[in-house]
């Protein structure tokens, strides 16, 4: 069962704008009067630039998310954050989807571009797939969730059937043992409820396989950014930060960092939005996600218009380096 958890990824980058506006509400604009002039200038600097931001997350298939060079993304998602209203735009694109890859003669699975030229290549492909100016790119791998759950003390989901299954010979192995009902996940059993989409033989699935766990992912993403925005959870500021930048990979700059956690009071869960890529699973040489280029277009007009492109690139180029 592979690390497909990681659209929860985005939990941790909220949490990570949150405590930092934390700490800049507590050390900058809840300074004392004598530093007024400085509270002043440095709220107008961090004022300048645009609201909204595009960046691709990338889910990568290793224990290190700083030695992934050559490895393939496990999940992929093209996200939009608007700081002046909080919402927030998710587009889930699967692993298997068919996909140009600059460079290669032929159509692969879109999980391949990270392989063949890292998170440039992966953002290019996407690009060039959905005609959407992707501008920077976060890696991650699955520690981030779990330290950040056990940081905050727990996420309260409803877990919507007994989960079980074992996979002692998965990197790292898997087990998973969680009881339906609603309940407090730490971060050990937090992983478990994200990665969960079928028993062992003769143990039942999750109704609708990877829709029922988008279904799980979504839930606890909202639960997760509620509990992350408890003030008690300010104090956790340092152990948030090491984790970061422990486990996640950016060329996100830290300015742009900043000037998203000024306005962390405008996000909450509720102003998530997320979709999947429109299309099918069809059997070719091997599984492709073949998208539908009709529906898919629509929706990303709808989720990204102010990021749209030109028309998506057309596939008999070769050598593109923009």
């Amino acid at each position: 069962m592979k690390k497909t958890f990681f659209k929860t990824f985005f939990v941790s980058l909220i949490a990570f704008t949150l405590v930092w506006g934390g700490y800049i509400y507590k050390t900058v604009i809840n300074a004392p009067e004598e530093e007024e002039s400085y509270k002043e200038n440095f709220i107008d600097r961090m004022a300048d630039g645009k609201d909204d931001i595009t960046f691709l997350l990338l889910g990568i298939d290793a224990k290190d998310v700083m030695q992934s060079k050559g490895t393939r993304t496990d999940t992929m998602m093209l996200c939009r954050a608007d700081k002046s209203t909080g919402e927030v735009s998710i587009l889930s694109i699967p692993r298997d989807t068919k996909a140009y890859i600059r460079g290669r003669e032929n159509e692969e699975k879109i999980t391949h571009a990270h392989a063949y030229g890292g998170p440039e290549l992966a953002m290019k492909t996407v690009k060039d797939l959905l005609g959407v100016d992707v501008e920077y790119y976060v890696k991650v791998d699955y520690n981030i969730v779990r330290e950040f759950v056990t940081l905050v003390d727990g996420v309260e989901v409803n877990v919507p059937m007994d989960m079980e299954y074992s996979d002692p010979t998965a990197d790292p192995p898997l087990y998973i043992n969680l009881s339906k009902g609603y309940q407090t996940l730490d971060g050990d059993q937090a992983l478990q409820f994200l990665r969960f989409r079928k028993g062992n033989k003769g143990k039942p699935d999750l109704p609708d396989g990877d829709l029922g766990r988008i279904k799980s992912q979504q839930q606890f993403i909202e639960s997760a950014v509620d509990k992350i925005l408890r003030p008690s959870n300010i104090g956790k500021i340092p152990q948030m930060a090491k984790s970061y930048y422990n486990n996640v990979d950016t060329n996100i700059p830290m300015d742009v960092i900043l000037k998203f956690a000024m306005k962390a009071k405008n996000f909450s869960g509720d102003k998530i939005e997320m979709a999947t890529l429109p299309g099918e699973a069809t059997r070719l040489e091997s599984w492709y996600f073949i998208m539908d280029e009709e529906e898919s277009e629509t929706l990303v007009k709808t989720m990204f218009s102010d990021h749209r492109t030109v028309k998506n690139l057309d596939r008999t180029q070769t050598g593109e380096t923009n």
